[in-house]
């Protein structure tokens, strides 16, 4: 018989019922879904929406389509293909870097654990979750500014460190519930809870949420 769950643990189960009956595709916004060219789409939507990424990585994998096309690059011929990104040229120098270390360390493909993702040149540990979940469907956290936001309103956690966040919803969520979770709070945050004027009224989530219990 298993253990009940504690209340904050029984309030993340609502939050994750709740979020699924409004939002039932749990997709990443990200057009791309090959491994690599995944990688290359969360490394270039830092500080960049998901929708100016999917305008700019269709001609770039046409010149660069593989680990291998891409780190024999030339960083001025990235960097003109995804100005429009921001950052292009720290985004440019990483990119090229990371497919060179795919290319040394993993014969070209995107490795499966947290320790060899965060290892390549640019990748921290909210691009490893993502590739971990979505493509190896192991159970993730993608600390994105949406999920940080949503749940500190909610009171599932009273941290605005993405590690912390992590750390804390890794313990309350259900491992098979926490990557479509996340993908979910991001279709919340976008189309209800909007940052500094969430529709508090609209929301699914109201009554368990404490802020929208109040406002």
């Amino acid at each position: 018989m298993n253990a009940p769950l504690s209340p904050l643990a029984d309030k993340a189960a609502k939050c994750v019922a709740l979020l699924k009956e409004a939002y039932p595709e749990a997709l990443c916004s990200l057009t791309e879904k090959e491994p690599f060219r995944l990688l290359v789409a969360v490394r270039l939507a830092a500080q960049c929406t998901d929708a100016r990424v999917n305008l700019v990585t269709p001609a770039l994998f046409a010149r660069y389509p593989t680990p291998d096309a891409m780190a024999r690059a030339e960083q001025g011929d990235v960097e003109e293909l995804i100005r429009s990104c921001g950052f292009f040229r720290t985004k440019a120098a990483d990119l090229i870097a990371l497919s060179q270390q795919l290319c040394q360390r993993h014969n070209g493909k995107v490795p499966a654990t947290m320790e060899e993702l965060t290892s390549l040149s640019g990748v921290g540990r909210k691009t490893a979750n993502l590739i971990l979940g979505d493509i190896f469907g192991q159970p993730a956290v993608v600390t994105d500014t949406h999920l940080i936001r949503i749940t500190n309103l909610l009171g599932l956690v009273n941290t605005k460190n993405p590690e912390r966040v992590e750390r804390e919803l890794r313990a309350l969520l259900d491992p098979a519930e926490s990557n479509n979770f996340c993908h979910r709070c991001v279709l919340h945050g976008r189309a209800v809870c909007v940052a500094r004027r969430p529709k508090c009224g609209a929301c699914t989530l109201r009554e368990v949420c404490d802020f929208g219990r109040e406002a």
